[in-house]
């Protein structure tokens, strides 16, 4: 186990587990996302590390997104500062290597929700609440809410959620895709864990060739995409585990991946 004051983190079996800890509704500052930021990009660097899991501390909250008593002050030093931070963050999870799954063990409220909105994959607890509330205080969500919401449930229930204020439950989001599983209370961490430790039996360098060609959908047309993916394709007979992924297969034995 590896901590800082706001950020608790370990690895086992591939997977690192980040928890998310300042009680009593863990939300986010500016050290916490400086340390997620870094952290990040740590993990995204250890080639041991194929899959990483995001949840809170404790039962009631994942994140109840920024601290306003930031904003309170109208200050747009601080503003900017902390938009800063919160997208260098968030974006630096959704450019992780491997696989991110967020396991919303509670209310994802604004950054709380963005958080979870920047991982590939989200498991939600059938308590969940999930909003993007910043609206009602005369905010925005300036850490991808607007574009990765719309992404994920559409132009009419981004409108909702964001311009309407409308809170989410876990079955909700499930039905309009904002969650690809819900889950009894408690078992989002170890259902999350499960299924990152399910990545260890991809190769690591397809995986991460995989997401790059899945999310330049967000920026690109098709026709770039297919281009991409015969590149991508490939690139990966540079790789070690290219041969060693055939050659397991042909050999019927379990894979050693080198990842790179």
């Amino acid at each position: 186990m590896s901590d800082c004051d706001l950020i608790q983190h370990s690895i086992n079996n591939h997977v690192a587990v980040i928890t998310i800890c300042n009680p009593p509704a863990n939300t986010w500052t500016l050290d916490s996302l400086t340390a997620l930021r870094e952290l990040v990009s740590t993990l995204s660097a250890n080639k041991e590390v194929y899959a990483l899991v995001i949840t809170g501390q404790g039962e009631k909250f994942f994140s109840a997104g920024a601290d306003l008593k930031v904003f309170a002050g109208g200050d747009k030093e601080s503003a900017c500062t902390m938009s800063r931070i919160f997208g260098e963050a968030f974006e630096a999870l959704s450019a992780f290597r491997g696989v991110s799954i967020a396991a919303i063990n509670g209310y994802a409220m604004g950054g709380g929700l963005e958080v979870a909105l920047a991982c590939d994959i989200r498991i939600a607890e059938a308590q969940a609440v999930m909003a993007l509330p910043e609206a009602k205080v005369g905010l925005l969500p300036c850490a991808g809410g607007t574009q990765n919401l719309t992404a994920l449930v559409g132009e009419g229930w981004a409108k909702r959620i964001i311009l309407c204020g409308e809170q989410v439950s876990a079955d909700r989001a499930l039905q309009i895709r904002l969650v690809e599983e819900v889950v009894d209370k408690g078992q989002a961490l170890n259902c999350a864990i499960a299924l990152a430790e399910q990545v260890a039996y991809q190769s690591p360098c397809s995986v991460s060739a995989c997401k790059t060609l899945i999310q330049n959908t967000r920026s690109h047309f098709i026709s770039h995409g297919l281009v991409k993916e015969r590149e991508l394709f490939i690139r990966l007979f540079d790789t070690e585990d290219q041969k060693e992924g055939v050659n397991a297969f042909l050999e019927k034995r379990p894979p050693n991946w080198k990842n790179g």
